[in-house]
């Protein structure tokens, strides 16, 4: 079997974001084990400040700050005034399904965390098809990724990085998200809020 060259920029890309999402999840058992093996990895130092921060992240402070009912939500939906949440939590459920992407927390659909997960999902799944040779499906999956950017993260990244160093002093939710803002170029919301057909991409996905 011949020997797949994986484009390891690609890779370390991937893992920056998984370690961007996990810095947003709620923490659980062996979340701070997770932070501690990816932060092992990274070699952007915004990232590793980050994710030293979170070594005495409780689950209490999270939930006061991004939780339910806390001082800043973390969903697309409180980002996107003019967006029917139903409509956009259809459009994130199709797209996730055509991609074959199982978010494993329990987090809505347009959590930041989780939408910050999907990104580094397509990455991986980007890598790979461009080491086996799959150039249509890299492209189109590249493709897909920048469209996801623009319609969802672009409208909730830097309000929520902006709307969190408000809320708190220095923490590692805070830093998370200035390193998210500082990865997606920010768009205002518009008065018609329509996400971009991202199931156009799906053919070569799975």
């Amino acid at each position: 079997m011949a020997r797949m060259n994986i484009d390891r920029s690609r890779i370390n890309e991937a893992a920056e974001w998984r370690l961007i999402a996990a810095l947003l999840e709620r923490p659980r058992r062996g979340w701070h084990e997770q932070i501690a093996a990816l932060a092992a990895e990274m070699r952007d130092p915004e990232l590793r400040t980050a994710a030293a921060m979170a070594t005495n992240a409780t689950e209490g402070e999270y939930l006061r700050l991004v939780g339910p009912g806390g001082v800043v939500s973390p969903r697309e939906v409180s980002h996107q005034p003019f967006a029917d949440p139903g409509q956009l939590l259809a459009a994130l459920a199709t797209v996730y399904d055509a991609f074959a992407f199982r978010p494993r927390v329990e987090e809505p659909l347009d959590h930041v965390a989780v939408e910050a997960a999907f990104v580094g999902y397509l990455l991986l799944k980007e890598a790979y098809a461009d080491a086996r040779g799959a150039r249509d499906s890299a492209a189109t999956t590249a493709a897909a990724r920048a469209a996801f950017i623009e319609s969802h993260l672009a409208a909730l990244a830097a309000a929520f990085a902006q709307r969190m160093a408000a809320a708190c002093e220095e923490s590692h939710l805070v830093a998370a998200a200035r390193v998210l803002a500082r990865r997606v170029p920010a768009r205002a919301p518009v008065e018609t809020s329509t996400p971009i057909e991202l199931a156009d991409f799906c053919g070569a996905c799975r």
